[in-house]
């Protein structure tokens, strides 16, 4: 999911969503799609919902994890998980800030599981999305298998 006003107006073009879906397809998961939304508590709590409720396994957002007043999806994101991971949007922020990417490191972005999917908050550079992909490569497939194995 992208998180991003102009991208959900259709006024800028989705540069980020298709590298999710790169990098997810990279290490074997199948993406069902990408969503835009705008930044909006509402919104974003909305397509987590659908998400969930349509039984993916993970949800990644990008956008939206900052410290302005219309970075909110953390915000939304609390509203849905039922645990949070806070190991895993640590080691994001931690790795992505030794790698460059300062919007990683300053992030405001959860990882948690609500109902038996993992969501994620990525913040919105390329190369926060680059390296908060390589962190969840070995960490994703250990979190739903656990889960799976609850089912």
């Amino acid at each position: 999911m992208i998180v991003d006003d102009r991208v959900a107006h259709g006024e800028n073009e989705d540069t980020v969503g298709p590298l999710v879906t790169e990098l997810l397809e990279e290490n074997g998961f199948i993406v069902d799609g990408t969503v835009a939304v705008a930044g909006e508590n509402v919104d974003i709590r909305n397509a987590l919902n659908t998400a969930v409720i349509g039984g993916v396994d993970v949800v990644i957002t990008v956008g939206g994890t900052g410290v302005s007043p219309r970075d909110v999806t953390p915000d939304a994101t609390l509203g849905v998980l039922d645990r949070p991971i806070p190991g895993i949007a640590e080691a994001i922020r931690s790795s992505g800030l030794a790698a460059g990417a300062v919007d990683a490191g300053i992030s405001r972005g959860l990882v948690g599981i609500s109902g038996s999917t993992l969501v994620v908050n990525l913040a919105g550079s390329r190369s926060a999305v680059r390296d908060g992909m390589a962190t969840l490569s070995a960490l994703v497939p250990h979190v739903i298998d656990e889960l799976s194995a609850l089912e």
